[in-house]
């Protein structure tokens, strides 16, 4: 992937992981679209970076994920770069009133979401990157979000798939795999004492430079190369 001079689509890119991505694609002299469901937190960014630009979404709707698609048919068809980046994570129990509602919501947001999203936008004429945000958790399960989990171990396979199914076609398929970072997901101050989202970017855009396809960074570095073994272990320490 070259990584200036493009047109990126990025998903939840007004805050945490796709914020960050969309400073450093900014910063590295590429135009940036970014999308999310809440209007006052685009304009928050798009004061802070007047050239980004902005389109309230709510991808979790299907009619909505047509209607971005037709902007970005009519608008900009030069689109060659797509990050699938938003996502829902809900700290939840099998036994809780609103379990099956979030749930829902979780596989709308971060399954059929990108996977309708790419469909749509795999036929711009221009589009030669798909980066797939999935976890670390897709390889070791947090059992307190059990369904994030499961979304993501999803995400993760369906994604090796796309990398073969489109490679005929010369789109690459790039996975990027954080671990829990400083972010606000799941709820405020729930991963406060884990790493900065932008040592998280520092490190996948030098995987970027080196022209990997699969980004992790410290936790998820070590999951996606672990045994068995060692996941079971890890499992039992997350989970006591």
């Amino acid at each position: 992937m070259e990584l200036s001079n493009n047109k990126i689509l990025i998903t939840g890119g007004a805050t945490g992981i796709g914020l960050g991505l969309t400073e450093r694609f900014l910063a590295n002299n590429n135009k940036v679209i970014i999308c999310g469901r809440r209007a006052e937190v685009l304009q928050d960014v798009a004061e802070k970076h007047p050239q980004v630009i902005t389109k309230v979404c709510d991808l979790s709707q299907e009619s909505e994920r047509i209607a971005l698609y037709e902007w970005l048919l009519t608008n900009h068809n030069d689109l060659n770069v797509l990050v699938n980046n938003a996502g829902v994570q809900n700290w939840m129990n099998p036994s809780d009133p609103d379990f099956y509602t979030h749930a829902t919501e979780e596989i709308r947001t971060n399954i059929l979401a990108p996977l309708h999203l790419t469909t749509l936008l795999s036929s711009l004429p221009a589009l030669g990157t798909i980066m797939n945000v999935s976890s670390g958790l897709a390889f070791v399960q947090l059992a307190k979000v059990p369904v994030y989990c499961a979304t993501k171990a999803f995400f993760h396979s369906y994604t090796v798939s796309l990398r073969h199914l489109l490679a005929p076609k010369g789109i690459e398929v790039i996975e990027v795999i954080p671990p829990a970072l400083n972010t606000d997901l799941g709820g405020k101050g729930l991963h406060d004492i884990h790493p900065p989202v932008s040592d998280f970017i520092n490190a996948i855009f030098q995987q970027l430079e080196e022209g990997k396809q699969e980004l992790t960074f410290g936790f998820s570095e070590l999951m996606r190369n672990a045994s068995p073994e060692i996941i079971a272990e890890t499992f039992v320490k997350m989970n006591p």
